[in-house]
């Protein structure tokens, strides 16, 4: 007895394995966007690469930039790829104290990369939380929370990081200041970029609680809180993921503008604005490659988060699939 076209292919689909989570992953239509797009396969390579090398500098750096024991005088302006008078090798050259360049910039990515991450995810928590409250409330609370970002959202993200920054070193006994400069500069840089978060957030909630489903929830009395979590999160949380990630860009960058004011960590943990602060200096007299490497290292990180952040945008519009 011979079997029909339709129950042979039953009969397959029903003894083929189940497909594994990476084979979903890469059958994805944001995965094939993905493979599709050269210039973001290239940008997350170089996010890798800088990525990778910062979380390794202290196994892949040639020297140790900031211990003092290891600096030698001999070793300074020593130009790149090239050896010193004491013989020591350095591929990007050397500054005034004779720090390598390059280990230089592998510390200093950490700080900015710590920083710009850590000030990212303080401000998606801070932006996420009071744009759900404002959606899903109405009324005075979200016509509260709207206006200080409206406010906020008036003035440049890194002048009003200027202000929050200078009022904590206020706060803060001069003692701790040094100690608790990063922290400082995570707080301030979080909270002056919140605002973008709340306000997309809050659009999303507001449609979301007109749904069948949300309205069910609350027909059967559903605290709430459990259901802006269980709920409406997850289904606002695309366009967060794109704002962060072009977010994370602008935290860095922010933080390398702060850090070249003057303002931002301290000299004992140097990131790439004061590297590039510290090589200005010397751009004049002939000393250029202090300056150029942290300078190229900053843009290529910026460019390519942002490079990544605009394909995610594009990946996740169910308009442009």
């Amino acid at each position: 007895m011979t079997m029909s076209a339709q129950e042979t292919t039953s009969t397959i689909a029903a003894v083929a394995p189940p497909r594994s989570f990476l084979r979903r992953v890469w059958d994805s239509d944001v995965f094939y966007s993905f493979r599709r797009s050269p210039v973001t396969i290239l940008a997350a390579l170089v996010t890798l690469l800088l990525v990778g090398a910062s979380v390794f500098a202290p196994w892949i750096a040639p020297y140790d930039p900031f211990n003092p024991a290891s600096l030698n005088l001999m070793d300074g302006f020593t130009p790149p790829m090239s050896s010193s008078m004491s013989g020591n090798y350095f591929l990007f050259g050397s500054d005034h104290q004779g720090r390598d360049v390059l280990s230089t910039i592998l510390y200093g990515s950490r700080v900015s990369l710590f920083v710009g991450v850590s000030a990212t995810l303080f401000a998606i928590v801070l932006g996420v939380s009071l744009g759900l409250a404002a959606g899903y409330r109405g009324g005075v609370t979200d016509s509260v929370i709207m206006r200080i970002a409206d406010i906020q959202l008036s003035f440049p993200a890194i002048l009003i990081a200027l202000l929050i920054f200078g009022i904590a070193r206020g706060i803060i006994p001069p003692s701790r200041h040094e100690s608790m400069a990063v922290w400082v500069l995570i707080v301030a840089i979080g909270l002056a970029n919140w605002a973008q978060f709340a306000r997309t957030v809050r659009g999303a909630t507001m449609v979301e609680r007109q749904k069948d489903y949300v309205s069910a929830a609350r027909i059967m009395g559903v605290h709430p809180l459990r259901i802006l979590v269980r709920h409406i999160l997850p289904n606002v949380l695309g366009p967060v993921l794109v704002i962060g990630t072009i977010g994370l860009a602008l935290a860095i960058i922010e933080e390398a503008t702060l850090s070249f004011l003057g303002v931002g960590v301290p000299p004992t943990q140097p990131s790439l604005g004061t590297l590039i602060r510290i090589g200005q200096g010397f751009l004049f007299s002939g000393e250029w490659w202090i300056l150029f490497f942290p300078a190229v290292t900053l843009v290529l990180l910026a460019l390519a988060v942002n490079l990544l952040g605009d394909w995610l945008r594009d990946a996740l519009n169910p308009r442009l699939r």
